[in-house]
């Protein structure tokens, strides 16, 4: 499509400067005819010619044998002059023949005529702009012995100054075109990727069921096999602890793609789940990471608590991800407070931070700059804030070696 709004805005442009040159040339030829005939009207010739006839007269005047009727033709002709009155009439004064603002001046510029032009317009400023638009068309009277050139100055009449912007008004309208067709492209890819995935997460939901419940029927056996064993039955809760976890991870996977309910809730008990979960997986790590909370009792917001626990938990995984072993403890923050009518949430760590090329790129599906990362963790945890709960996420700030903010606002 791109290629052919190209091609067709060429050709458009290129046929409109032939039209255009065409234009051009029939307008000179018009100012040429029109030149021609205000020199043929204000030649001398016919004037002297007026005034020798008249001189006539007075003589034939002197004879009366001469018959009136011969003095009167005479003078019936001379007042007559049909050849100037037709030019006059026809060519010279008409408003709707040759409407192209003209101007004409003797040698030293003195304007003798002037026609379609602004009685307020600057004169002087006209004759430069006409002249560098278009050569003058020079004509010369005679006078007796001498001889006078005399320029006839002329613009472009309002069809040409149509053409000349119609090109920019095409062009507008296939940039219109392009831009309504590339944001309707990318719709149509968005929603077959949106479709994608919530067709992925829920077949991944589906196929996690069979299993899980088959498990928490093995479990069961297991407890009642392993009442007397006190520590098998301690490590079978710890496996029903995460098969039920597994269950939980399964009916998030289900609730992509629909539209969630949202319960105004705390949440500090949320984030409390949270980092409990994260820090038993810190010997997992073999790190050494302090994880600590900024978060009021009263701090409350409409959520629905498996999504916003998902993308709080992808928050701070990735957070722990990008600390680095080091003798030194390490932290991972979460803190929310309530400023004006948001809740603001920041997920702080003092890991190696994000390089400032990345920073645009890192909640896109696909990006990850870890050798075995999908990168669709933090592409979930923006479309749980923002599609889903109505707020933002997005990298407050970030320093090499110093550590990164990742700032959630939600409405309260």
């Amino acid at each position: 499509m791109v290629i052919f709004l190209v091609i067709l805005a060429i050709a458009s442009f290129i046929y409109n400067q032939v039209l255009l040159n065409k234009i051009m040339q029939q307008e000179r030829a018009s100012v040429e005819l029109w030149t021609k005939a205000f020199q043929h009207n204000v030649d001398p010739i016919y004037f002297e010619v007026s005034e020798k006839l008249n001189q006539v007269v007075s003589v034939l005047n002197n004879y009366p044998e001469i018959p009136d009727s011969l003095t009167r033709l005479i003078l019936e002709a001379e007042s007559e002059k049909a050849t100037i009155d037709f030019v006059n009439r026809e060519i010279i004064q008409p408003d709707d023949l040759f409407e192209i603002p003209v101007i004409v001046v003797d040698e030293s510029d003195f304007v003798i005529y002037a026609r379609f032009i602004d009685e307020e317009a600057d004169i002087q400023q006209l004759i430069k702009n006409f002249g560098a638009v278009h050569e003058p068309i020079t004509f010369t009277i005679s006078a007796g012995d001498r001889s006078f050139n005399q320029m006839v100055y002329y613009g472009e009449s309002e069809m040409i100054q149509y053409l000349r912007f119609f090109p920019y008004v095409q062009f507008g309208i296939l940039a219109l075109l392009l831009g309504v067709g590339y944001v309707t492209y990318k719709s149509i890819t968005r929603s077959e990727q949106s479709n994608l995935w919530v067709g992925m997460t829920k077949e991944a939901a589906h196929q996690l069921g069979t299993p899980l419940s088959s498990m928490y029927g093995w479990i069961q056996l297991l407890k009642d096999n392993s009442q007397q064993n006190e520590e098998t039955l301690s490590i079978v809760y710890e496996i029903e602890n995460d098969v039920s976890r597994l269950k939980g991870i399964a009916e998030r996977f289900n609730k992509i793609g629909s539209q969630p309910e949202l319960k105004r809730t705390h949440l500090e008990p949320i984030i409390d789940e949270v980092i409990s979960y994260m820090e038993r997986r810190l010997p997992q790590l073999g790190k050494r990471i302090e994880v600590r909370k900024f978060v009021a009792s009263n701090v409350k917001a409409s959520i629905n608590t498996e999504l916003f626990q998902w993308a709080i938990e992808n928050l701070i995984k990735n957070s722990m991800d990008a600390i680095r072993d080091s003798e030194s403890t390490q932290y991972v923050s979460i803190s929310a407070e309530i400023e004006g009518n948001q809740l603001v949430i920041d997920i702080e760590d003092s890991g190696t931070g994000i390089d400032r090329k990345y920073i645009k790129e890192i909640f896109k599906p696909g990006f990850s700059t870890k050798k075995r990362g999908w990168g669709l963790g933090l592409s979930l945890t923006r479309r749980i804030i923002e599609e889903y709960h109505n707020g933002k996420v997005f990298v407050y700030s970030s320093e090499p070696n110093r550590g990164t903010v990742i700032r959630i606002i939600l409405p309260t």
